[in-house]
C-alpha cells in the first residue's frame, strides 16, 4: 500500500512540478486540482502554473505581486466554456474568448506632422476602436494578398501590359478612406488598385480587369490604369494628368454645394508637372474643397527624390496653399491628417497640400524588379521596421483588442478570397468583339474617326 502511495505521490510531483518530499499525498492532490483549475482558465494561467515555483502555505508567500493575466473571463463563463485537450495529460485551455475579453478603445500617441503655413495641425493623438483595426487590419491585408496575386499571375503571363502594384503603401489608401465620407470624390494616378477596392469594387472585379476578361470592373477593357467606381475617377496613365481634373470635381462640388470634397493624389514623379502647379493656383483663387496629396513612396520610376527634385518638401509646393507632411505608413497618421484637411476645405478656407512619406515594395511596374536602384537590404528594412499592417498589428496585439487566433482566422479568410477571385477571373472569357466599342459614348453617338474605315462597321453602345 505504501508503494503504491508513493507511486502516486511521485505521478503527481511531476504534474505538479512541486517537492514530494515535503507534501503528503492528499496535500498533492490538493495541488493538482489547484493546478487544473489554473489550465482551465488560460494561457497564461497555464505558463504560470508550469513557471512559478512551489511555496509552502506557511509562511505566507513574497508579498511581490504575481503575474497579472490581462482580460481574463469569469471562472463561471470558463467553466462552461467548451475546451479543446492539449498533448499533455489532464489539462485543458480554453480556446475562445468572449466579446468582454478585449479592450474596446485605446488611445496611441501618433508622430506629429510637419506643417507649412498652418498655425495648428492633426492631434498627435488618434483614438482606435477595436471595431476600427480589425476593419483596417482586413482591407489592409485584402489589398496586401490581391497585389501579391497579382504579382503571381502576371509572371504567369495571365496578366499583360502595364501593372502598378500598391504593397507597401496600404496605409494611405485605408487612411484617407477612414477620413473622408463615401460620398466624398477621388481620383488618382495608374497605381490604382488599392483605391479602387477602398472605394467598393471587389476583388473578384478588379483581378478580372487585369486579366482583360467581361467580368472585370471596366468589362476587361480598361486594365491596370483604368478602374472606375460611383465617385472614383480612376487611376490615370497621363503622369500628373488627374490633378488638375481632380480641382475640376472640387470645382463641382463647390457649384453643386453638397459639402462634398475631392482627394486628388499624384506620386513624388509627377510633383514637377507644371499643370499640378496650374491646378494648385486655381484651386487657391477660388478656395475649392481639394485635398492635394502626394504619395511619396522615393523613387517615382526609379530615381530617388533627392535626385530628382530641388526641393524634396513636397508638402510646401504649394506656397501659398497650406501644407501637411504625414507618416504615410501609419494608418491612424494618415487617417488624423486627412480629417484634418477635411474639415479645413468644408469649413470654406480653401485646398490643402499634403506629403504622405511612403514606401512601394514592388518596382515601379512589373517590368520594373526594384533593385537596380535601391538595394533588397533596404527594402528588407522597411519591411520589417516599418511595415503599415504589421504596426497596426501589432498595437492590437499589445493593448488587447484582438487575439492572434482571430487575425489568423481573418487571414486564411481573405487567402480564400483572392484565390477565389483569381479562380474567376482566370476562368472568365474575354470580351467578345463586336462588344469591343461598346460603352465608349454616353448614348448612341456614331464612331466616326478619319483615317479607320474598317472600324465604321462598329456601333457604339452604352
Amino acid at each position: 500500500m505504501q508503494n503504491m502511495l508513493t507511486i502516486i505521490s511521485n505521478a503527481l510531483c511531476r504534474i505538479t512540478g512541486r517537492n514530494a518530499g515535503a507534501q503528503t499525498v492528499s496535500e498533492l492532490l490538493i495541488a493538482l486540482s489547484e493546478y487544473v483549475s489554473l489550465s482551465d482558465s488560460s494561457p497564461a494561467a497555464l505558463d504560470l502554473a508550469r513557471t512559478q515555483q512551489w511555496l509552502p502555505p506557511k509562511p505566507p508567500p513574497s508579498p511581490t505581486p504575481p503575474p497579472v493575466v490581462a482580460a481574463s473571463a469569469s471562472a463561471a463563463h470558463l467553466a462552461s466554456a467548451p475546451a479543446e485537450p492539449l498533448a499533455r495529460p489532464a489539462t485543458r485551455v480554453a480556446t475562445s474568448r468572449s466579446f468582454a475579453d478585449f479592450t474596446h478603445q485605446v488611445t496611441f500617441d501618433i508622430k506629429k506632422c510637419d506643417l507649412h503655413g498652418l498655425e495648428e495641425g492633426p492631434p498627435a493623438k488618434a483614438e482606435l476602436t477595436r471595431e476600427q483595426g480589425l476593419q483596417y487590419y482586413r482591407t489592409m491585408q485584402t489589398v496586401r494578398r490581391m497585389e501579391l496575386k497579382a504579382d503571381q499571375l502576371y509572371k504567369q503571363k495571365i496578366i499583360r501590359g502595364f501593372c502598378h502594384l500598391y504593397d507597401g503603401q496600404e496605409a494611405c489608401a485605408v487612411g484617407i478612406e477612414a477620413a473622408i465620407n463615401p460620398t466624398d470624390h477621388l481620383i488618382t494616378a495608374y497605381r490604382a488598385h488599392g483605391y479602387t477596392y477602398t472605394r467598393g469594387v471587389s476583388v473578384k472585379e478588379i483581378l478580372t480587369e487585369l486579366t482583360g476578361r467581361k467580368g472585370g470592373v471596366a468589362k476587361g477593357k480598361g486594365g491596370s490604369m483604368h478602374m472606375y467606381a460611383p465617385h472614383f475617377y480612376g487611376g490615370n496613365g497621363i503622369v500628373g494628368a488627374q490633378v488638375p481634373l481632380g480641382a475640376g470635381v472640387a470645382l463641382a462640388c463647390q457649384y453643386q454645394g453638397h459639402n462634398q470634397l475631392c482627394v486628388a493624389l499624384y506620386g513624388d514623379g509627377a510633383a514637377n508637372q507644371g499643370q499640378i502647379f496650374e491646378a494648385f493656383n486655381m484651386a487657391a483663387l477660388w478656395k475649392l474643397p481639394c485635398i492635394f496629396i502626394c504619395e511619396n513612396n522615393k523613387y517615382a520610376m526609379g530615381t530617388s527624390v533627392e535626385r530628382a527634385s530641388a526641393s524634396t518638401d513636397y508638402y510646401k509646393r504649394g506656397d501659398y496653399i497650406p501644407g501637411i507632411r504625414v507618416d504615410g505608413m501609419d494608418v491612424l497618421c494618415v487617417r488624423e491628417a486627412v480629417k484634418f484637411a477635411a474639415d479645413h476645405c468644408r469649413a470654406g478656407k480653401g485646398p490643402v497640400v499634403m506629403e504622405l512619406q511612403t514606401y512601394r515594395y514592388h518596382g515601379h511596374s512589373m517590368s520594373d524588379p526594384g533593385v537596380s536602384y535601391r538595394s533588397r537590404d533596404e527594402i528588407k528594412e522597411v519591411r520589417v521596421k516599418n511595415d503599415p499592417i504589421a504596426m497596426l498589428k501589432e498595437r492590437m496585439l499589445d493593448n488587447n483588442m484582438a487575439s492572434v487566433e482571430e487575425l489568423k482566422v481573418m487571414d486564411v479568410a481573405i487567402r480564400k478570397e483572392v484565390e477565389e477571385a483569381a479562380l474567376f477571373a482566370t476562368s472568365e472569357p474575354e470580351p467578345p468583339l463586336d462588344e469591343l466599342c461598346n460603352h465608349m459614348f454616353k448614348g448612341n453617338a456614331p464612331l466616326e474617326v478619319r483615317g479607320t474605315n474598317p472600324w465604321s462597321k462598329l456601333t457604339s453602345v452604352s
